[in-house]
């Protein structure tokens, strides 16, 4: 572990959680070059949905929720970063505490509901961006008191269209009540179909069509499973990514695993990992997949692509590795496809899909 990652825990873990979480916000702000970017190698370029990205490792969505630092992130060594979630209106979201370290377990619990400054705000932040390179994807949600949720994720593709990388469709976080309700098919059939609309009209004005993924939750059935992936295909969404945090305690040995909200980290891998090569083997080759739970090192990113995923995101387990990891992620996938003579990393996607996608949901 860095020096810098053996220094920061300590003191940000004298804070509570979402103290700390604005602590590093603060710190990545400042400009500081904390940790090296690790190192470039074209063996880790993966292209997905027409963006060329360095290498697969990316920064998942809920920690720049205001897009504020998408650059220092990617100063870190990822090879994106996605922003959010961003809902229309400004929104406080749940009453603290609301995020939860589960230390033994390496895993965090959070209902912080999508707190966050809304669309003006982010949006006014990325449009400086304009002209830089690095892909930063925006994640897009609906207010809690929206009477109409699916208007809200238009809404927010008419915003970032022009200045986001790619868009996520965020309908599974479990801290908005009904939120998750979006999957269910009949729903998601009417979400797709609007939210596709007006991403092709706004590709007619920016002369880009912005691509649209779908974010998942791993608490999901073979049917419901079934079901997405035919929307998916048949609404020709760009992506998924595959998931968002679990209602699932399954492993977790901490009191506070009594806490209500969405479990990541650690105990997320395998469920999650299940999930992901589910829903490769029934969407097929084509179509790209961002793995995301329970990434904590350059083994389980691997595993990830083996399971099925084009990209890999994480977040929990950085806050437990500290901001060394993506760097170190980088260079260990880097020494792994040197290793085994690979021309790119993607060569090893879904080399264990099935050992992964015939394991049970239980």
């Amino acid at each position: 572990m860095h020096i810098i990652d053996r220094l920061t825990r300590p003191v940000l873990f004298a804070f509570d959680p979402e103290r700390a979480h604005e602590l590093s916000i603060a710190a990545l702000k400042t400009g500081i070059p904390f940790c090296t970017g690790g190192v470039q190698n074209s063996k880790l370029a993966v292209s997905v949905a027409a963006l060329n990205f360095p290498n697969p490792i990316g920064m998942a969505a809920g920690y720049d929720k205001n897009a504020e630092i998408p650059d220092a992130l990617l100063n870190l060594g990822f090879g994106f970063a996605e922003c959010g979630t961003v809902t229309p209106k400004p929104q406080e979201g749940n009453p603290r505490p609301r995020i939860f370290r589960l230390t033994r377990d390496r895993a965090v619990i959070n209902r912080l509901g999508f707190n966050n400054e809304g669309h003006a705000q982010a949006l006014a932040r990325l449009s400086l961006r304009k002209g830089k390179s690095g892909i930063v994807g925006v994640n897009i949600g609906a207010n809690r008191d929206s009477s109409d949720r699916m208007a809200d994720y238009q809404e927010g593709v008419r915003t970032f269209a022009a200045v986001a990388s790619y868009l996520t469709i965020n309908i599974s976080s479990p801290n908005t009540t009904g939120l998750r309700g979006l999957q269910d098919r009949e729903n998601l059939s009417e979400l797709l179909q609007r939210v596709m609309r007006v991403r092709n009209e706004q590709a007619a004005l920016i002369k880009r069509k912005v691509p649209v993924f779908l974010k998942i939750a791993p608490d999901l059935s073979e049917e419901a499973l079934a079901d997405i992936a035919q929307e998916v295909l048949e609404k020709d969404l760009d992506g998924l990514i595959v998931s968002n945090t679990t209602l699932s305690r399954e492993g977790v040995r901490e009191p506070a695993a009594s806490e209500a909200g969405g479990l990541s980290g650690e105990p997320l891998f395998e469920r999650s990992t299940i999930v992901l090569a589910k829903m490769r083997r029934l969407v097929g080759p084509a179509l790209p997949i961002i793995g995301v739970g329970g990434v904590h090192s350059a083994e389980t990113a691997l595993e990830k692509i083996r399971a099925g995923a084009d990209l890999v995101q994480l977040y929990t387990g950085m806050i437990f590795a500290g901001p060394g990891l993506p760097a170190r992620i980088i260079s260990r996938l880097a020494a792994y496809a040197e290793a085994n003579g690979l021309k790119s990393i993607a060569e090893i996607r879904d080399s264990n899909i099935e050992a992964w996608a015939d394991r049970p949901l239980t």
